[in-house]
């Protein structure tokens, strides 16, 4: 519902269907007034509208509530569309799984060299030095069950 006011530029109303909630035809002080009060979502107003000559005030009342109500019926409220084809379901998106003839590994070579760095816990901690004949060395103990043989050796 749009409002203009010849006399008073100042005072133009703007109302979107969806924020209505009555409209009615009152007896005011003015005369006939046609009244439309709007949801509390739009700060629930009464505004009432006088028109010249008063005996416009029913015909533009019965067409402002046939539109209301027409909308009110069937709102739209935002962009319509329409379903091409029902969605499918489940069973029918659902793909069997299906083995590609992969060899699966059952023994994996261990790796003594990430073993000892993804220790947690003790990557801050310092170990007692021990001496390692084969380097001539004092070297840090390794961690767990590697030996400095298996963290030399690089797996390619």
């Amino acid at each position: 519902v749009v409002w203009f006011a010849n006399l008073a530029e100042n005072f133009n109303v703007s109302i979107p269907h969806i924020q209505i909630t009555a409209v009615k035809c009152r007896e005011t002080k003015f005369g006939p007034a046609f009244v439309i009060e709007t949801s509390p979502y739009a700060g629930s107003y009464v505004l009432g509208f006088r028109a010249d000559p008063p005996d416009r005030v029913p015909d533009i009342f019965r067409e402002i509530n046939s539109m209301w109500k027409l909308y009110s019926n069937s709102p739209v409220l935002g962009v319509t569309y329409e379903l091409e084809q029902a969605p499918s379901t489940l069973d029918q998106t659902t793909i069997q799984r299906v083995v590609d003839g992969l060899d699966v590994v059952e023994e994996v070579a261990t790796d003594a060299f990430v073993a000892y760095y993804a220790d947690e816990g003790q990557k801050n901690s310092d170990r007692k030095p021990v001496f390692d004949a084969t380097l001539g060395l004092a070297v840090e103990k390794p961690r767990g069950d590697a030996t400095l043989a298996q963290l030399w050796s690089i797996p390619v």
